[in-house]
């Protein structure tokens, strides 16, 4: 029959807890030295019993050990490439600051503040930097209003091309118009002109029938109007001539 699982806890018994210290201390012992033999590693064990006793093995020897623990956990070298990259991330951080506080007087100067402690030397050459600006500034100014003044150009032959092409687009309908005004005004004179000959050839037909002339022997009875065609024939300039 098998062993039970042992519950992990302090034991309460101070003498099945001593048995069980030494028992399990060898035990360890045993596997520390074991494990140094058979896989070749530099093995240290420590062990301090509840009244104080030390229990040691070390394969290497203890100090051998610790002194290669010590190395592999606070190497020298580290910690002063650490302190030199600190010193670098300082004198670096000392320089932008320099720097910008010298950007900053210089910026003071260019806006005419803070030139009392500025010699004559240095005020000349302050004022040469202000003349470089303005002259840049004036150069840069001349530029862009150039370009705008082609760009306002091109614009201006944009829109006159524009111009021209509805002018003669314009004139061009305009002729077509008064192609087509004539014509309708020219069938409107043909309308008026039939119309009027219509409204005499009546007239006319009416004068044709009248027996104005006697051929022969016979001697024809005017009918009872032929007084009002007679009467009404003068009135007609057409009648009038073909009788003379």
């Amino acid at each position: 029959m098998g062993r039970g699982r042992v519950e992990l806890k302090r034991i309460e018994n101070k003498i099945n807890r001593q048995v069980t210290f030494s028992k399990r201390r060898n035990g360890l012992l045993k596997k520390a030295y074991e494990l140094s033999v058979l896989c070749d590693a530099e093995v240290a064990l420590i062990i301090f019993s509840s009244r104080g006793k030390l229990y040691e093995f070390g394969s290497a020897g203890m100090s051998r050990t610790l002194e290669r623990y010590q190395r592999c956990n606070y190497n020298p070298l580290d910690n002063t490439a650490a302190a030199r990259e600190t010193q670098n991330w300082y004198q670096e951080v000392v320089k932008l600051k320099t720097r910008y506080e010298a950007l900053q007087r210089c910026q003071r100067h260019l806006l005419g503040e803070d030139l009392g402690p500025l010699s004559v030397k240095e005020l000349q050459q302050l004022e040469r930097q202000l003349e470089t600006a303005l002259s840049q500034a004036r150069q840069r100014k001349t530029q862009i209003m150039m370009e705008q003044m082609d760009e306002l150009r091109e614009k201006e032959r944009h829109l006159g091309d524009v111009n021209k092409q509805l002018k003669s687009q314009l004139e061009s309908e305009g002729h077509v118009f008064r192609n087509i005004q004539g014509s309708s005004s020219w069938e409107s004179g043909m309308v008026v002109g039939n119309s009027s000959f219509n409204v005499n050839a009546p007239q006319a037909s009416q004068i044709d029938c009248q027996p104005t002339l006697q051929i022969g022997y016979h001697q024809l009875v005017p009918p009872e109007n032929s007084s009002i065609a007679r009467s009404v024939a003068p009135e007609n300039n057409f009648v009038q001539g073909w009788v003379l």
